[in-house]
């Protein structure tokens, strides 16, 4: 199988593919984040990096079995800046370009929750109804996300899972929050409810901002105040553990608010026939 990744920073969809033990002959990478590159060279050092989406032409590539990504959401996020197609996320022609150039013979895009005419103007652009799938399901976090495919879906089963399945013992203290630092969070309207301690609740969605401490985030109240660490943010992404290690904190808290919930798209992915 010739995989085509666009837009999927540290290669969610690879981790997904690799667990459910589907080959792959060559898997092509659009990315730009040189961050995120490195995770994903680290982890798996066969893909090949063909730069921005932009410059990727169907021509340039062989027969694509599987194309997906997830064209950037900024402007379609109620967080965003409400531009739509006017701003970054116009960057999902790219790829109904390369869709249409590759004609691959599965497809899957995911995005975020978006306004009614946005998400019809993609639908109508893709020919499929969008899928909404929340990352609860199969994770500690609420995350719901849209997905395109005309890939066979199937219902996804609760699998239960809550952050005390997720959350580390002996954190870290450099992970701590300062009072100084609790106050602004609490005096931010996006801070607001972002303190758990209840052990058994699910986390609100992990965003890219998280690094940004303290006004964006998902913040513990248990015995001390601290954010999550960056493994813990693996766990509710459902990525292996460390396998963002190779960067800083930031990058990884970054990467990870940016990347996919492995598990939503290796159920996804698991429908696909294999010859």
């Amino acid at each position: 199988m010739n995989v085509l990744s666009l837009f999927d920073g540290m290669s969610c969809g690879q981790i997904a593919l690799n667990k459910l033990g589907i080959k792959v002959d060559n898997y092509f990478a659009s990315e730009v984040d040189k961050y995120a590159m490195q995770v994903t060279m680290k982890n798996y050092p066969n893909t090949k990096q063909i730069g921005s989406v932009v410059d990727v032409k169907g021509e340039d590539l062989p027969k694509i079995d599987l194309l997906f990504g997830g064209s950037p959401c900024q402007s379609f996020s109620n967080a965003g800046n409400g531009k739509g197609f006017d701003g970054k996320s116009g960057l999902f022609w790219e790829y109904v370009r390369v869709l249409k150039e590759t004609k691959p013979k599965y497809f899957m895009l995911e995005n975020v929750v978006m306004k009614k005419e946005w998400e019809q103007v993609i639908t109508d652009a893709l020919g499929v109804e969008p899928i909404k799938i929340n990352s609860k399901l199969v994770s500690a976090q609420s995350r719901p996300r849209l997905y395109w495919t005309n890939i066979p879906l199937d219902i996804i089963e609760d699998k239960g899972i809550t952050l005390n399945d997720i959350l580390e013992d002996n954190a870290d203290v450099k992970y701590k929050i300062s009072d100084a630092k609790i106050d602004r969070v609490l005096n931010t309207k996006r801070g607001k409810g972002f303190f758990y301690n209840k052990e058994n609740e699910k986390t609100g969605t992990l965003i890219s901002g998280y690094y940004k401490q303290p006004t964006d985030g998902i913040y513990l109240d248990l015995g001390f105040k601290r954010r999550l660490t960056p493994t813990e943010c693996e766990k509710l992404q459902t990525v292996p553990f460390n396998y963002t290690d190779c960067v800083s904190d930031s990058q990884r808290y970054k990467m990870i608010g940016n990347g996919w919930t492995v598990d939503v798209i290796a159920h996804i992915f698991k429908n696909i026939p294999q010859s």
